[in-house]
């Protein structure tokens, strides 16, 4: 059975860990939590790897029907998440349509979640990266919703920002929401999981 690859965007180090776009670094904590396994950072890698399985059980389940999962952190900036990427694809051998890249989306309002595979960059850079330097677009996609800034606020501006301590709570409960989303994509295939989570 093919293993998956799970990609949480991000940018790395202690500036960014909680800003709006490192929800997919925050998503694959999640998974890793849940897992009971921590992240190590293997020489050559270029991001921090959890290894672990899924089953209908969750996260760190067993049985004939677990799958064996890559979670990863690029330890790249947001514009380089590609090498990343396509180093965890060689070195795991795994191919991009068993690739799934969470990442926040700017175009969906906040709390909305749309799982899909395949599609366009929409002007996201750590997308655009990985389609670079994998050669294809067809890797399924979590896309977070954050809403647009308000106001005139740049969108670089309010994507670097910390999420503000009145809506931390909120997001906990969203990560999680995409967490089980992500299991589900796994678990039990696109459809079923777009009919359960896609709003």
């Amino acid at each position: 059975m093919a293993a998956w690859l799970v990609v949480g965007l991000g940018n790395p180090g202690p500036t960014y860990a909680s800003t709006r776009h490192n929800v997919g670094f925050m998503v694959a904590d999640e998974l890793a939590a849940r897992a009971r396994t921590p992240f190590t950072a293997p020489r050559g890698m270029r991001g921090d790897v959890c290894e672990t399985r899924v089953a209908a059980s969750g996260f760190g389940g067993v049985g004939a029907d677990a799958q064996r999962v890559v979670l990863l952190k690029p330890r790249t900036f947001m514009n380089e998440s590609g090498a990343a990427v396509a180093k965890a694809c060689a070195f795991f051998k795994i191919d991009p349509d068993h690739v799934v890249a969470v990442h926040d989306e700017l175009d969906l309002d906040f709390g909305q979640l749309r799982l899909k595979f395949g599609g366009g960059d929409n002007g996201h850079n750590g997308l655009r990266s990985m389609r670079s330097h994998l050669g294809t677009g067809d890797f399924f996609r979590a896309r977070f919703g954050i809403g647009r800034p308000p106001g005139r606020q740049d969108a670089a501006d309010f994507v670097l920002r910390p999420i503000p301590a009145s809506l931390r709570e909120d997001y906990a409960v969203e990560i999680s929401r995409v967490a089980d989303a992500v299991e589900a994509l796994l678990v039990e295939g696109l459809t079923s999981a777009q009919n359960r989570f896609n709003s």
